[in-house]
């Protein structure tokens, strides 16, 4: 592992987080917002769904094994042996809506690890589970909060309206996505709204955007397949049908007997806090000047990824949370100071409203 022995790692302080004046009232606006979002799915489905990747495409069981002898810059936190752990994958999409797989949107990825050591921070469900949340692209659409308030209205004033106008919106904001990166160009904004390409989620390589501490450094982390059989769906194009996510993951994990899927969890270590910012989001780091290393592999068998009866009961049952975390794998930063309370009010909301309380994990896949 020579490249990984020549990066040098900056050891974290405190001084490398600080918040914007108006930091406060800005997440107590995006509360408001979120958790409004999720009050009117509820009143109108008379069932509350997350605040955000609403719309669960596929619950998985797999193993997470940690990599055998890695370097000392590596080995940190729940990195620092090599172990195996049981994990649940949640592959999801936004927004708050059980919109139809044909309104595109960013694709997601939530990992539960269990079982795992070391002390959590006051913030965690309480278990002794590290939850990692990542999307399929590299970096946040916003810096932090502030900016991003706006956006989040903008999604407000279309939660649970036009669900038709919304397909066609999605296709025609496909086809500008396209000719944008036709040209060597890619609009956040634009996939976000629902111009993502329909594309294979099997496929695509997930990133949690924001820093987390890792032991004693900072990082970024990366989910990316490596077995050929997921490598096979890297651009593949899937059908825009109302559960096409749904549909593929079945159809491989449920209808594939002799199905291998692996993928990489890999860290990208902070070098240059002035190419790698902690506080803005939007930034996406340089591979050239750290590169995304893989510290462990994650492995899941055959499976049936989706069953509309059960799954949907699993999904009132679970959280996932950036802030379930160890000590050593704290998140960092002003976006992931905004999920801490963001998401804690989202999920109360829906706990109350379903009168069904968010268990430890899944009995299931014990």
């Amino acid at each position: 592992m020579t490249t990984d022995l020549l990066i040098k790692p900056i050891v974290y302080k405190e001084a490398f987080e600080y918040a914007e004046e108006d930091e406060a009232q800005c997440i107590a606006e995006l509360e408001k917002i979120f958790v409004g979002m999720a009050r009117i799915v509820a009143e109108k489905e008379s069932h509350a769904h997350r605040a955000v990747h609403a719309k669960g495409q596929g619950l998985l069981k797999g193993t997470l094994t940690i990599k055998d002898d890695l370097p000392p810059q590596l080995a940190q936190g729940i990195f620092a042996a090599s172990a195996s752990y049981d994990t649940i994958m949640r592959f999801s999409s936004p927004p708050a809506e059980q919109l139809p797989d044909s309104v595109s949107t960013p694709r997601a990825v939530a990992i539960k690890v269990k079982g795992v050591p070391g002390e959590k921070v006051p913030e965690s469900l309480g278990d002794d589970s590290q939850d990692f949340l990542m999307v399929n692209g590299p970096a946040f659409i916003r810096p932090g909060p502030k900016a991003f308030v706006k956006d989040s209205k903008l999604l407000a004033m279309t939660t649970e309206k036009m669900p038709r106008t919304k397909k066609v919106i999605s296709a025609v904001l496909r086809g500008t996505e396209a000719v944008i990166e036709a040209v060597g160009g890619e609009s956040a904004t634009l996939k976000g709204m629902g111009g993502e390409p329909m594309l294979h989620p099997l496929g695509e390589t997930y990133f949690t955007q924001v820093p987390f501490l890792f032991g004693t450094y900072m990082a970024k982390f990366s989910l990316v397949p490596i077995s050929a059989e997921l490598l096979a769906f890297e651009n593949q194009s899937i059908d825009a049908n109302d559960d096409a996510q749904r549909d593929s993951m079945n159809d491989f994990f449920g209808l594939n007997q002799n199905a291998s899927a692996q993928w990489e969890l890999r860290v990208q270590l902070c070098t240059d806090l002035e190419k790698m910012p902690i506080e803005d989001a939007s930034v996406e780091w340089p591979q050239d000047i750290s590169p995304y290393i893989a510290v462990a592999t994650l492995t899941v068998p055959t499976q049936v990824a989706w069953d509309d009866a059960i799954s949907s009961q699993i999904e009132d049952q679970i959280a996932f949370a950036p802030w379930n975390a160890v000590a050593e794998h704290r998140p960092l930063g002003a976006i992931n100071r905004a999920r801490k309370i963001v998401m804690s009010a989202a999920r109360e909301f829906r706990s109350s409203f379903n009168g069904c309380p968010v268990h430890k994990h899944d009995q299931r896949t014990k």
